[in-house]
């Protein structure tokens, strides 16, 4: 066999197909490589969009013109956006309060006309727990302007935002505070979270997975009441008390997602319809998230450090996704009103429109309520 020539010419590079996915419909989440390249594939995003769906380990914000309306950012203004996620509010919420150059730029030629000074760029203090998503969301939002400048990025839970604003030196409160109390896709749609059992994983829901108890370390230790008293006051589950019999009759055995998903349902088998079987499915789910995380506590926590987290004629709108949270919010505005503390609420519910809701279906569940501090 002859020896290559080393001085001849280098042939083409061989053409390597990319990955694909196995299948039509890809069953790991991370072989969704198109939709968490979102930038790599941007007409990939787009199609899942027009299919009224959340591209995976993205979120689309909820309500967001709504929440716009309600808190009515203005350039230079103080602002905490209480869970960052993916950034969707807080990044429409800086374009109004720190808008970037080039939108300063174009506003500066309209204000020299009318001798109108121009406006100083506001800043938001961003809180969200989640150590994993935290850092690709400050990122994503540099890279569209938003830098350490604007956005005062801090990795805790909103019970801890009065600490915030004094650590940072606004000791008289923000212009506004918004807080969206929905699980993000990019938690929901991770099978590693553990939040969703539509495909196995560990039986973690911690926001932060490096602190507390799991979910199945808080199964473990809960006894049979415990866990029927969870299901009952976080999720109005109606066979509370069988489903908790029967899932501690498994012991220390449930560790993953699917594994619990197949409890409840042998526990009601016969007992409920399908559908009826499956609502209470994810009624454990939520029910079992809150309880990991501390949900209600940190909501009260949040909800009684809002007056003094507000400057006088300061606006708060907060996104609830479930009746346990939309109750708590309603009675602590309502209570704010009769004592004088909030000038004006909201007198319902704000929800999703029609068309909001076929684009995204998540935004069914959505209430958002707003008030004006006195």
């Amino acid at each position: 066999m002859s020896e290559p020539d080393p001085n001849a010419a280098p042939g083409p590079t061989p053409h390597r197909r990319r990955p694909r996915y196995k299948g039509t419909h890809p069953r790991r989440f991370e072989e969704k490589y198109k939709e968490l390249a979102a930038e790599q594939y941007p007409e990939a995003v787009r199609h899942v969009l027009a299919r009224g769906q959340t591209p995976a380990g993205q979120h689309v914000p909820i309500l967001v013109e709504e929440v716009l309306s309600a808190l009515v950012p203005k350039p230079g203004e103080r602002g905490v956006d209480a869970t960052l996620g993916f950034g969707g509010h807080a990044q429409r919420l800086l374009e109004r309060i720190a808008p970037s150059d080039e939108h300063r730029a174009a506003d500066d030629e309209h204000r020299a006309a009318d001798d109108e000074p121009r406006a100083t760029r506001g800043a938001l203090l961003a809180l969200d727990q989640d150590p994993l998503q935290l850092p690709r969301t400050v990122e994503r939002l540099a890279k569209l302007g938003f830098g350490a400048d604007v956005l005062h990025a801090r990795r805790t839970n909103f019970a801890a935002l009065g600490a915030e604003l004094a650590a940072l030196g606004w000791n008289d409160g923000a212009d506004f505070v918004f807080a969206d109390l929905g699980v993000s896709s990019m938690q929901i749609d991770d099978p590693a979270r553990g939040f969703t059992f539509k495909h196995d994983g560990p039986l973690d829901m911690r926001m932060n997975p490096k602190k507390g108890l799991s979910a199945a370390q808080w199964l473990a230790r809960a006894a049979v009441e415990e866990l029927a008293q969870a299901l009952t006051d976080d999720s109005d589950e109606p066979h509370a008390l069988r489903i908790a019999r029967f899932v501690k009759a498994q012991r220390n055995e449930l560790t993953t997602t699917v594994a619990l998903a197949e409890c409840v349902r042998e526990a009601l088998a016969g007992r409920a319809d399908d559908d009826a079987i499956e609502s209470s499915v994810r009624r454990v789910f939520q029910a079992l998230r809150i309880e990991v995380n501390d949900e209600f506590g940190a909501l009260e926590a949040l909800l009684r450090q809002l007056p003094s987290a507000l400057r006088a004629g300061g606006r708060v709108a907060v996104l609830t996704f479930h009746s346990g949270e939309d109750r708590r919010v309603k009675q602590a505005f309502e209570r704010g009103a009769k004592d004088g503390v909030y000038a004006a609420i909201s007198d319902a519910v704000v929800r999703a429109s029609p068309a909001e809701h076929r684009a995204n279906p998540r935004s069914a569940p959505a209430k958002l309520r707003w008030a004006r501090r006195a």
